[in-house]
Formats: structure tokens, sequence, C-alpha cells
């Protein structure tokens, strides 16, 4: 038999007040090397038929990227993006992201963002969760 409950309006329990909203917006560049002499990402595992998939649905990669300034991976280093991400679509290149932007410079220092959510890669402009923050965005 299943439980309910019910709970009145009138009687539901009182949360936190409202507190003040701070907004930040960041700008920085990601930098995902998958090839090369020095791959920032790595394939840490994929199902048998992911190579047979135009979306490389179940390959999964372990990643610690490089978070910078500018455009130009040699531009000023502000943080490393680490965590994993998964090929997630078998139709569109989608991925499902667990990753840690921790900050190493500037004024963020020692502050960090997670985020945990599906990224459409194809996308210009994509909105991410944000799930947890230390630091500065605590």
């Amino acid at each position: 038999m299943p439980w309910t409950q019910a709970f009145p309006l009138d009687n539901w329990p009182q949360g936190r007040k409202a507190q003040k909203k701070t907004i930040t917006n960041l700008q920085f560049f990601f930098h995902d090397t998958v090839s090369g002499k020095n791959p920032s990402a790595i394939k840490v595992a994929q199902s048998t038929d992911t190579e047979k998939s135009p979306t490389l649905f179940g390959a999964i990669m372990m990643a610690d990227d490089p978070l910078t300034q500018g455009p130009d991976p040699n531009t000023r280093l502000l943080g490393r993006a680490q965590g994993l991400y998964a090929s997630a679509g078998q139709s569109e290149l989608c991925l499902i992201m667990a990753m840690n932007f921790a900050f190493t410079d500037g004024i963020y220092n020692g502050s960090s963002i997670s985020l945990l959510g599906k990224n459409s890669a194809m996308s210009p402009v994509r909105e991410m969760p944000i799930v947890a923050g230390t630091g500065l965005f605590r």
C-alpha cells in the first residue's frame, strides 16, 4: 500500500529566508586536447560498438584540461577543468559531464565550481548546470 502524507500550505515548514543573490560573469577558455604528444583528456573506457558510432556513443574520457584567459592555449593559465565526460547521444553529439573547474590564479584562486549535466557539443551556446562551488563560489 503506498504511503502518502498531506501538508496543508499554511503548515508547510518555512525554509531559510531568501538571500541576496550575487551574479558573477566568468570568461575563460577550456582546452580539451585528445591527441598528440601531451593530451589533456584520454579515453578510459568504451563500448564494443563505440568505434562504429558516428557520435562515439559509449566513450568515456578522463580530463585534466587547462582553463586560460584567452582562446590561445598559451595565454595566462587560470585553472584546470578536471573530471570526466562521456558520449551519451546515439543520434546527436552530446556529452554527460561531471567536471570541477578549479581556479589557481587571480581573485578566484582557490575557488572552484562543479558542473554535472548534458553538454550539447554542437550547439554554439550552451547552458550547463552548476551543482556546487567552493571558496568565493560557496
